[in-house]
């Protein structure tokens, strides 16, 4: 096994987070500004490239090509390594950055990559690569949503992913055919055939309320739902923020009295 052994608990229930065991030596790579609390005894180290690596080995040009694959998604240069350097077992927690759950997903068991959206990684055991993954249809990538680009994740340890919402689990038969909204899917194995489909009739996505295209999975293999993307939930906080739309808000007791007194139009 390549990536290191650890052991974890998740805590809480919306607002989550993943605490981590970490045996003498072993280390985590999470994202800059994910860490919550680690004990005394751990050490950070911030590395240059994706996480597969230390900062010390890899030569400079895989260091470059890591760290520009992570530039390409839309993350920082560089990751964080948390050592246990103590004698005895340590622990480092993580949390989620808005409501929702945290997905452990064991690479070793799902047949050694999944791809996912592009701010859906938390953390990993360290050996996990955290990479891009092309979409291979160009319709994909300009009309899907959430960009042309996704990340994967490689390697044979463990690592945390996190959705809005309630995340539901569904196993696809070969053949099998599902279709998502593009914002709500949020991860798939490796075999899951995925592409982008227009919607068929224009009347249907202005009037209806849902988007031009939506996601469709085919199997075999896992897909990850979650029921609360985040953009969805950001365009409702702007939506009924002052000044940023419905200033009072739907259901407002003001109602048009409070948007006067705002000085509304």
């Amino acid at each position: 096994m390549n990536s290191h052994e650890i052991d974890f608990k998740l805590h809480g229930d919306d607002m989550q987070f993943v605490e981590i065991e970490l045996d003498p030596g072993e280390s985590a790579v999470a994202e800059a500004g994910g860490m919550m609390m680690m004990d005394d005894g751990i050490s950070m180290e911030t590395i240059f490239g994706d996480g597969a690596h230390d900062g010390r080995g890899g030569g400079l040009f895989g260091k470059l090509v890591g760290a520009g694959k992570r530039l390409l998604t839309g993350e920082s240069l560089f990751m964080t390594v948390f050592t246990n350097e103590g004698s005895g077992k340590k622990h480092v927690s993580f949390a989620a950055p808005y409501p929702g759950k945290i997905i452990p997903v064991d690479l070793s068991e799902l047949g050694g990559k999944v791809i996912c959206q592009k701010d859906a990684f938390l953390c990993a055991a360290k050996g996990v690569a955290v990479g891009i993954d092309f979409q291979k249809k160009l319709g994909t990538g300009f009309f899907g949503g959430e960009g042309f680009i996704m990340q994967k994740l490689e390697g044979d340890g463990l690592a945390f992913l996190h959705a809005g919402g309630t995340i539901h689990r569904k196993e696809l038969q070969p053949g099998e055919l599902l279709r998502v909204d593009t914002g709500c899917l949020v991860a798939m194995t490796k075999d899951v055939e995925y592409n982008i489909e227009y919607v068929g009739k224009i009347k249907s996505a202005f009037l209806g309320g849902e988007g031009l295209f939506f996601a469709t999975v085919r199997g075999p293999g896992t897909v990850w739902i979650q029921s609360l993307p985040f953009s969805r939930l950001a365009e409702r906080i702007y939506a009924n923020a002052p000044g940023g739309g419905k200033s009072t808000g739907e259901g407002s007791i003001l109602g048009g009295i409070g948007d006067f007194l705002n000085g509304d139009d």
